[in-house]
Protein backbone atom coordinates (compact mmCIF):
# COMPACT_ATOMS: atom_id res chain seq x y z
CA UNK A 1 0.00 0.00 0.00
CA UNK A 2 1.48 3.42 -0.94
CA UNK A 3 2.40 5.86 1.78
CA UNK A 4 -0.35 8.42 2.29
CA UNK A 5 0.08 12.04 3.32
CA UNK A 6 -1.15 13.47 6.61
CA UNK A 7 -4.03 15.37 4.97
CA UNK A 8 -5.27 12.25 3.20
CA UNK A 9 -5.20 10.23 6.41
CA UNK A 10 -7.12 12.98 8.23
CA UNK A 11 -9.64 13.06 5.39
CA UNK A 12 -10.05 9.28 5.51
CA UNK A 13 -10.94 9.47 9.23
CA UNK A 14 -14.07 11.43 8.24
CA UNK A 15 -15.27 8.59 6.02
CA UNK A 16 -16.42 5.08 6.93
CA UNK A 17 -15.21 3.28 3.81
CA UNK A 18 -17.24 0.17 4.64
CA UNK A 19 -20.65 1.83 5.00
CA UNK A 20 -22.92 2.31 1.99
CA UNK A 21 -24.54 5.73 1.92
CA UNK A 22 -27.40 7.45 0.15
CA UNK A 23 -26.37 9.69 -2.76
CA UNK A 24 -26.88 12.91 -0.80
CA UNK A 25 -24.90 11.57 2.16
CA UNK A 26 -22.05 10.33 -0.02
CA UNK A 27 -21.70 13.59 -1.94
CA UNK A 28 -21.80 15.63 1.27
CA UNK A 29 -19.12 13.42 2.84
CA UNK A 30 -16.95 13.71 -0.29
CA UNK A 31 -17.23 17.49 -0.26
CA UNK A 32 -16.62 17.73 3.50
CA UNK A 33 -13.53 15.52 3.25
CA UNK A 34 -11.99 17.57 0.41
CA UNK A 35 -8.71 19.08 1.49
CA UNK A 36 -6.71 19.99 -1.64
CA UNK A 37 -5.77 23.55 -2.41
CA UNK A 38 -7.74 23.47 -5.66
CA UNK A 39 -11.31 22.76 -6.74
CA UNK A 40 -11.23 18.97 -6.84
CA UNK A 41 -13.24 16.88 -9.28
CA UNK A 42 -15.89 14.50 -7.99
CA UNK A 43 -15.26 11.15 -9.70
CA UNK A 44 -17.76 8.31 -10.01
CA UNK A 45 -16.97 4.60 -10.37
CA UNK A 46 -19.72 2.12 -11.25
CA UNK A 47 -19.11 -1.65 -11.29
CA UNK A 48 -21.50 -3.41 -13.63
CA UNK A 49 -22.58 -7.03 -13.82
CA UNK A 50 -21.44 -7.41 -17.42
CA UNK A 51 -18.60 -9.12 -19.25
CA UNK A 52 -17.22 -6.59 -21.76
CA UNK A 53 -15.38 -9.38 -23.57
CA UNK A 54 -18.74 -10.21 -25.14
CA UNK A 55 -19.94 -7.66 -27.69
CA UNK A 56 -23.55 -7.99 -26.56
CA UNK A 57 -22.57 -6.95 -23.03
CA UNK A 58 -20.58 -3.86 -23.96
CA UNK A 59 -21.94 -0.72 -22.28
CA UNK A 60 -20.96 2.57 -23.86
CA UNK A 61 -22.68 5.85 -24.61
CA UNK A 62 -22.85 9.56 -23.99
CA UNK A 63 -24.72 11.88 -21.66
CA UNK A 64 -24.92 15.65 -21.29
CA UNK A 65 -24.56 16.44 -17.58
CA UNK A 66 -27.18 19.06 -16.60
CA UNK A 67 -24.62 21.10 -14.65
CA UNK A 68 -21.61 20.46 -16.86
CA UNK A 69 -18.14 19.54 -15.63
CA UNK A 70 -17.05 22.88 -14.19
CA UNK A 71 -14.16 23.30 -16.57
CA UNK A 72 -13.57 24.69 -20.02
CA UNK A 73 -13.60 22.05 -22.74
CA UNK A 74 -11.53 22.95 -25.80
CA UNK A 75 -13.18 21.55 -28.91
CA UNK A 76 -11.52 21.01 -32.28
CA UNK A 77 -13.57 20.42 -35.43
CA UNK A 78 -12.25 18.83 -38.61
CA UNK A 79 -14.40 20.38 -41.34
CA UNK A 80 -14.34 22.41 -44.53
CA UNK A 81 -16.30 25.30 -46.01
CA UNK A 82 -19.68 26.11 -44.47
CA UNK A 83 -19.31 23.42 -41.81
CA UNK A 84 -16.10 25.04 -40.58
CA UNK A 85 -17.95 28.36 -40.30
CA UNK A 86 -20.85 26.64 -38.54
CA UNK A 87 -18.46 25.09 -36.00
CA UNK A 88 -16.85 28.45 -35.22
CA UNK A 89 -20.22 30.10 -34.72
CA UNK A 90 -21.16 27.30 -32.29
CA UNK A 91 -18.07 28.01 -30.18
CA UNK A 92 -15.42 25.62 -31.48
CA UNK A 93 -11.92 26.59 -30.35
CA UNK A 94 -10.13 25.22 -33.42
CA UNK A 95 -11.38 24.38 -36.90
CA UNK A 96 -9.68 23.25 -40.08
CA UNK A 97 -8.81 20.23 -42.15
CA UNK A 98 -5.44 19.20 -43.58
CA UNK A 99 -3.68 22.04 -41.76
CA UNK A 100 -4.83 20.76 -38.36
CA UNK A 101 -4.03 17.16 -39.25
CA UNK A 102 -0.49 18.16 -40.14
CA UNK A 103 -0.17 20.18 -36.93
CA UNK A 104 -1.25 17.17 -34.87
CA UNK A 105 1.20 14.94 -36.74
CA UNK A 106 3.91 17.30 -35.56
CA UNK A 107 2.96 16.80 -31.91
CA UNK A 108 0.29 19.39 -31.11
CA UNK A 109 -2.66 18.23 -28.97
CA UNK A 110 -3.89 21.46 -27.43
CA UNK A 111 -7.56 20.45 -27.23
CA UNK A 112 -9.81 18.13 -25.21
CA UNK A 113 -12.38 16.80 -27.70
CA UNK A 114 -12.54 16.48 -31.47
CA UNK A 115 -15.46 16.47 -33.88
CA UNK A 116 -15.30 15.63 -37.59
CA UNK A 117 -17.69 15.73 -40.51
CA UNK A 118 -18.03 12.30 -42.15
CA UNK A 119 -16.22 13.43 -45.31
CA UNK A 120 -13.14 14.27 -43.22
CA UNK A 121 -12.77 10.87 -41.55
CA UNK A 122 -10.58 9.39 -44.28
CA UNK A 123 -7.97 12.06 -43.58
CA UNK A 124 -8.51 12.07 -39.80
CA UNK A 125 -7.92 8.31 -39.74
CA UNK A 126 -4.28 8.99 -40.58
CA UNK A 127 -3.78 10.42 -37.08
CA UNK A 128 -5.87 7.77 -35.31
CA UNK A 129 -2.80 6.38 -33.54
CA UNK A 130 -2.26 9.81 -31.99
CA UNK A 131 -5.86 10.67 -31.11
CA UNK A 132 -7.11 7.20 -30.16
CA UNK A 133 -4.96 6.54 -27.06
CA UNK A 134 -5.82 10.04 -25.79
CA UNK A 135 -9.56 9.52 -26.14
CA UNK A 136 -9.77 12.29 -28.74
CA UNK A 137 -10.67 10.31 -31.87
CA UNK A 138 -14.04 11.33 -33.37
CA UNK A 139 -16.52 8.47 -33.28
CA UNK A 140 -19.98 8.16 -34.78
CA UNK A 141 -21.14 6.16 -31.74
CA UNK A 142 -20.49 9.15 -29.47
CA UNK A 143 -21.95 11.70 -31.87
CA UNK A 144 -18.63 13.29 -32.77
CA UNK A 145 -18.67 12.21 -36.42
CA UNK A 146 -21.55 14.24 -37.81
CA UNK A 147 -22.56 16.97 -40.23
CA UNK A 148 -24.47 18.61 -37.36
CA UNK A 149 -21.27 20.13 -36.03
CA UNK A 150 -23.05 22.99 -34.23
CA UNK A 151 -24.97 20.58 -32.03
CA UNK A 152 -21.90 18.43 -31.37
CA UNK A 153 -19.84 21.46 -30.32
CA UNK A 154 -22.62 22.86 -28.12
CA UNK A 155 -23.09 19.55 -26.30
CA UNK A 156 -19.37 19.11 -25.64
CA UNK A 157 -19.10 22.66 -24.36
CA UNK A 158 -22.13 22.09 -22.11
CA UNK A 159 -20.58 19.06 -20.42
CA UNK A 160 -21.26 16.05 -22.63
CA UNK A 161 -19.21 13.03 -21.59
CA UNK A 162 -18.69 9.72 -23.34
CA UNK A 163 -18.07 6.53 -21.44
CA UNK A 164 -17.22 2.90 -22.03
CA UNK A 165 -17.07 0.01 -19.60
CA UNK A 166 -13.53 -1.23 -18.94
CA UNK A 167 -12.34 -4.84 -19.08
CA UNK A 168 -12.99 -5.26 -15.36
CA UNK A 169 -16.62 -4.16 -15.79
CA UNK A 170 -16.09 -0.70 -14.30
CA UNK A 171 -16.98 2.73 -15.68
CA UNK A 172 -15.10 5.80 -14.42
CA UNK A 173 -16.46 9.28 -15.14
CA UNK A 174 -16.15 12.82 -13.70
CA UNK A 175 -19.30 14.35 -12.22
CA UNK A 176 -18.28 17.96 -11.68
CA UNK A 177 -16.40 19.98 -9.10
CA UNK A 178 -16.51 20.14 -5.31
CA UNK A 179 -17.60 23.78 -5.62
CA UNK A 180 -20.86 22.66 -7.29
CA UNK A 181 -22.29 21.66 -3.94
CA UNK A 182 -24.43 18.62 -3.13
CA UNK A 183 -27.53 19.40 -5.21
CA UNK A 184 -25.78 19.94 -8.55
CA UNK A 185 -23.53 16.89 -8.18
CA UNK A 186 -26.55 14.71 -7.31
CA UNK A 187 -28.36 16.03 -10.41
CA UNK A 188 -25.37 15.05 -12.56
CA UNK A 189 -25.27 11.61 -10.92
CA UNK A 190 -28.98 11.11 -11.63
CA UNK A 191 -28.57 12.01 -15.32
CA UNK A 192 -25.63 9.65 -15.73
CA UNK A 193 -27.09 6.69 -13.85
CA UNK A 194 -30.41 7.01 -15.67
CA UNK A 195 -28.44 6.54 -18.89
CA UNK A 196 -26.53 3.56 -17.48
CA UNK A 197 -29.75 1.84 -16.40
CA UNK A 198 -31.32 2.47 -19.81
CA UNK A 199 -28.30 0.91 -21.54
CA UNK A 200 -28.47 -2.36 -19.59
CA UNK A 201 -27.76 -5.18 -22.08
CA UNK A 202 -30.56 -7.73 -22.40
CA UNK A 203 -27.91 -10.46 -22.09
CA UNK A 204 -26.79 -9.21 -18.66
CA UNK A 205 -28.15 -11.54 -15.99
CA UNK A 206 -28.21 -11.14 -12.24
CA UNK A 207 -27.31 -7.90 -10.49
CA UNK A 208 -26.53 -5.13 -12.97
CA UNK A 209 -25.38 -2.32 -10.65
CA UNK A 210 -22.92 -4.24 -8.48
CA UNK A 211 -21.12 -1.32 -6.87
CA UNK A 212 -21.10 2.48 -6.85
CA UNK A 213 -18.53 4.79 -5.25
CA UNK A 214 -17.49 8.41 -5.49
CA UNK A 215 -14.33 10.23 -4.50
CA UNK A 216 -12.68 13.58 -4.92
CA UNK A 217 -9.46 13.88 -6.89
CA UNK A 218 -7.34 13.46 -3.77
CA UNK A 219 -9.80 11.89 -1.36
CA UNK A 220 -10.88 8.40 -0.28
CA UNK A 221 -13.63 6.40 -1.95
CA UNK A 222 -17.14 6.58 -0.50
CA UNK A 223 -19.54 3.71 -1.19
CA UNK A 224 -23.13 4.30 -2.27
CA UNK A 225 -26.04 1.91 -1.82
CA UNK A 226 -27.07 0.94 -5.37
CA UNK A 227 -30.58 0.21 -4.07
CA UNK A 228 -31.11 3.99 -4.00
CA UNK A 229 -30.66 4.43 -7.75
CA UNK A 230 -34.35 3.96 -8.59
CA UNK A 231 -35.33 6.74 -6.20
CA UNK A 232 -32.54 8.95 -7.52
CA UNK A 233 -33.63 8.83 -11.16
CA UNK A 234 -37.39 9.17 -10.58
Amino acid sequence: MPNRGKKYLESRKKVDTNTKHTFDEAVKKAIDSSYAGFDETIDLAVRLGVDPRHADQMVRGTVVLPNGLGREVKVLVFAKGEKEKEALEAGADFTGSDDLIEKIKNGWTGFDKAVATPDMMGAVGKIGKILGPRGMMPNAKTGTVTFDVARAVSELKAGKIDFKVEKAGIIHVPMGKVSFGVEKIVQNLAAFLETIVRLKPSSSKGTYLKGIAISTTMGPGIKIDAANVKDLIK
